[in-house]
């Protein structure tokens, strides 16, 4: 029977879901967590390794001789080295799109949290200060609609589109930064230059992969292109962004909001210093975890198995 490890599974699916589909296949041994130096010991006997964030590197794969076939639990698959699997024969698959929805919920969902602040309020109001208010209404923090604001979205992929259509759903403005020709846009989708988008949008979120020509895409230096009333968003890539000089312009006053389900290095530093930042909204990496996303994720994955064990293998990245 063909030996499956899953080396972090705790992360896709912390026991509310199940791995009996994946049983059909093989013998499945799960691990919720692997630390780096159990990796090898581990997975030694598998000919297949599912991964999410645990690195198969080209020192973990050559100890591993069994090995034939790694599926990435994620659609970003940066934590395999192709270069090494591909090699040895080893084919690498990931599961594109899964979170397309779930991911533009939470962008909206931190857009909403500037401009609306419920949870503040809630808090604010089991607190006293609404019943000791001497107005029929309450508020302490600027409230701010979205109808008519510019919306920039830097990449234009799955995610950017289906961003697109509801920032224009709430009547806003949508201008895009992407490597698409103009004429492919969506409708309403207007092409801007990278210091076009920055200068012009109240709303730049960012959904585009991270590459060497994207990392800290956002940094002092176009930071001070953007409006001091923006909000950024970033549901992306951490490292799309320079930590530290975002902080520095919250700080400063040289931009209303930074909203994050993402940062360079997670879990963050204590020392983070946007950790530090009043006005810097941080969700734990969870726009990808909805209950819906992670059974897409957990389905694709396995289907991914069967091909793969039925020869004919999918959602390949290293062809």
């Amino acid at each position: 029977m063909i030996k499956i490890v899953i080396l972090d599974g705790y992360s896709a699916n912390p026991g509310d879901l199940s791995w009996q589909a994946l049983e059909t296949i093989g013998e499945v041994t799960v691990y919720d967590r692997t630390r780096p130096e159990e990796t090898v010991e581990r997975a030694k006997d598998a000919e297949i390794v599912l991964t999410n964030k645990v690195c198969l590197r080209q020192q973990e794969i050559d100890q591993l001789p069994q090995l034939r076939y790694i599926g990435v639990l994620a659609t970003g698959y940066n934590v395999v080295d192709l270069e090494a699997a591909t090699s040895r024969g080893i084919i690498v698959t990931n599961v594109p799109a899964y979170s397309t929805e779930s991911v533009v919920q939470m962008t909206f969902a931190h857009l909403l949290t500037v401009t609306n602040r419920t949870e503040h309020y809630a808090i604010k109001n089991r607190a006293g200060e609404w019943t000791a208010s001497p107005d029929f209404c309450y508020w302490d923090t600027q409230l701010t609609e979205m109808a008519g604001k510019t919306f920039g979205i830097v990449g234009l992929g799955n995610i950017g589109c289906r961003v697109a259509a509801v920032a224009q759903a709430f009547g806003m403005k949508v201008a895009a930064y992407t490597s698409k020709p103009a004429d492919q846009l969506p409708s309403g989708v207007g092409k801007r230059s990278l210091e076009q988008l920055l200068s012009e949008s109240d709303v730049v979120s960012l959904h585009c992969p991270l590459a060497p020509d994207t990392k800290h895409l956002i940094n002092r230096k176009t930071l001070q292109l953007m409006k001091s009333t923006a909000i950024l968003i970033n549901t992306g890539r951490g490292p799309l962004v320079n930590d530290q000089d975002v902080a520095d312009a919250l700080l400063a006053n040289r931009l209303r909001a930074y909203c994050a389900d993402v940062l360079t290095e997670e879990p963050p530093r204590v020392d983070n210093p946007l950790l530090r930042c009043d006005n810097a909204y941080i969700t734990p990496h969870i726009a990808w975890a909805s209950e819906e996303a992670r059974v897409r994720l957990i389905a694709v994955a396995t289907a991914n198995v069967k091909a793969f064990a039925d020869g004919q293998p999918q959602n390949v990245v290293n062809k």
